[in-house]
C-alpha cells in the first residue's frame, strides 16, 4: 500500500510528455515529473519516491527527500507567515504549513522550531504541529534497561537535556551523566537507564554498566570542567600538588587518568591533561 508522506517503491504505468505515471495502488496513478525520470527508472520500470501534494493539491512523486517525513520530528525554519499559519522549509519546493491551530505560540519568520510532521487524514495534506506533547507518551514505555534507542535532543533544561525517544516518548539525559555539550536537533544513539514508577524515562549515552566511571575518575572530570577543561597535571607532578588539588594520591590519579584516556574523555598535552568535548 502506497503512503503519502513516506518513501515508496512504485511501478511505472505509462510515460507522457510531463513525466511518468506511477502505480500508487490505493492512491491511484501518481505523476512523477519528467525532471526526476532517469534512464534507470525507465529500465527497471520502478521508482523510489516520496509522495506529497503539490501547490494545486495534486499528489506527485519526487526523488527528493524532505528534511522530515510523516511521523517524524525535526527542527525546521519558518520562511513565511500569514493568516493561515507558518510555512516551514522542509527541503521540497512546496513549503510545509503549520496551521495556526497547531502552533503553541505565534511563530516568527526566520526562527527554527521543533515540529511533528503529520498527515491530515481528511484532506490527505501533509502538515506540521508545534504541539509536540500530543504526539508523545501515548503508549506505555515498553523499554528495558540497557536497550539501545534513537534520540533527538529537544531542549536543554536546568537538570539536563530533554530528548525524544524512538519518536514515541519523552526522556531525560541528566547533566551529571553527559560529558559533552549537546545541541537541540542533534540525533544520536542512547540507552535506557531506567523507567521510573511514573513512566518517565531516564537515559544514558553509554550502555549501563559499560564504561562506567569510578568515583575518583568522576571527581577528576568534575575538576577539569571547573577549570575550563584543562589541568596542568601529569606524571611529573608531585604527589603533594595532586593531593592538594584533587584530594587523592598520585597512584589513584594515574589510575583515573588512564581510565579516562581509554574512554577517550581526555587527551594528553605537553603541559597537562585536557577534557575532550
Amino acid at each position: 500500500m502506497a503512503e503519502i508522506g513516506k518513501i515508496n517503491i512504485l511501478s511505472v504505468v505509462r510515460e507522457t510528455e510531463n513525466g511518468v505515471y506511477l502505480d500508487g495502488e490505493n492512491l491511484g496513478e501518481i505523476l512523477m515529473p519528467r525532471k526526476f525520470v532517469t534512464d534507470e527508472v525507465k529500465a527497471s520500470e520502478q521508482a523510489t519516491v516520496f509522495i506529497y501534494s503539490d501547490s494545486e493539491d495534486r499528489l506527485v512523486a519526487t526523488t527528493e527527500n524532505p528534511l522530515a517525513m510523516v511521523g517524524e520530528f525535526a527542527f525546521l525554519k519558518v520562511i513565511e507567515t500569514n493568516r493561515f499559519g507558518a510555512f516551514l522549509d522542509w527541503g521540497l519546493p512546496k513549503d510545509l504549513l503549520v496551521p495556526m491551530s497547531e502552533q503553541k505560540a505565534k511563530m516568527t519568520e526566520g526562527k527554527t522550531y521543533l515540529v511533528h510532521v503529520f498527515l491530515d487524514e481528511k484532506t490527505n495534506r501533509i502538515a506540521a504541529s508545534a504541539k509536540i506533547d500530543k504526539f508523545l507518551d501515548n503508549v506505555p514505555p515498553g523499554y528495558v534497561p540497557g536497550e539501545k534507542v534513537d534520540l533527538l535532543i529537544a531542549e536543554e533544561t536546568e537538570i539536563g537535556y530533554k530528548a525524544i525517544v524512538n519518536k514515541q516518548h519523552w526522556g531525560i539525559l541528566y547533566k551529571n551523566q553527559v560529558f559533552r555539550p549537546l545541541s537541540p536537533g542533534e540525533k544520536l544513539e542512547g540507552f535506557i537507564n531506567k523507567i521510573r514508577d511514573d513512566d518517565k524515562i531516564d537515559l544514558l549515552l553509554e550502555k549501563p554498566g559499560y564504561g562506567k566511571i569510578d568515583p575518583i575518575s568522576e571527581k577528576l572530570l568534575e575538576t577539569l570542567r571547573e577549570n575550563n577543561g584543562f589541568l596542568a597535571l601529569n606524571d611529573k607532578t608531585s604527589p603533594e600538588i595532586i593531593q592538594s588539588l584533587l584530594g587523592i594520591s598520585k597512584k589513584n590519579f594515574k589510575k583515573a587518568v588512564g581510565n579516562l584516556y581509554k574512554k577517550k574523555r581526555i587527551e594528553f598535552k605537553s603541559d597537562g591533561i585536557k577534557l575532550i568535548g
